[in-house]
């Protein structure tokens, strides 16, 4: 019998930040997406997808990478092909993370920030990250295998104060 109830498909994350002023060192902000195994949800990713990476699968691709935010519309954008996740995947957790190199940057530093999630022309959530101004990183959501096999989104805007690498590892930690 097939099933009625349609989840999620292809998923398009998006994010935008105005550049630094002349003279300043660049924002760099970076979306990552960590995917973990459905025997282990909430345990170690089995991998992770950022710049100047892919899922090995090609169902998690960066499509644009931007290091300063310059140019126009979108400076990131990642696209989750969620209905051909292998089975054996059961959990997706997208954030942003916010380059550290030239010293502590949070969003409240960032102008103009902004990140969108949506599956064709429906917005799952946007946000400006103003609630987690004083933070280096950010989840945004999280996406989720029900048992009936098909995705599911809860918006998930958790802040961290952590380098990307230690977010990498935080950012899909079961909260209460």
């Amino acid at each position: 019998m097939s099933n009625p109830n349609k989840g999620l498909g292809r998923v398009q994350v998006s994010l935008r930040w105005d550049p630094s002023p002349p003279g300043e060192t660049a924002n760099d902000l970076d979306i990552i997406a960590a995917v973990y195994s459905a025997a282990d949800p909430y345990g170690r990713p089995v991998y992770l997808v950022h710049f100047d990476s892919r899922s090995p699968d090609g169902t998690i691709t960066l499509n644009r990478d931007s290091r300063t935010g310059q140019g126009f519309g979108d400076d990131e954008v990642m696209t989750l092909e969620l209905d051909r996740l292998a089975p054996a995947y059961g959990r997706v957790v997208v954030g942003v993370a916010i380059q550290q190199g030239a010293g502590r940057k949070t969003f409240g530093e960032v102008p103009r920030t902004a990140v969108r999630v949506a599956e064709g022309y429906t917005e799952l959530t946007a946000d400006d990250f103003s609630g987690v101004a004083g933070s280096t990183a950010a989840t945004v959501g999280e996406f989720a295998r029900r048992q009936d096999g098909e995705w599911a989104f809860a918006e998930a805007l958790r802040g961290f104060d952590a380098d990307p690498a230690a977010f990498a590892a935080l950012m899909g930690r079961r909260y209460t």
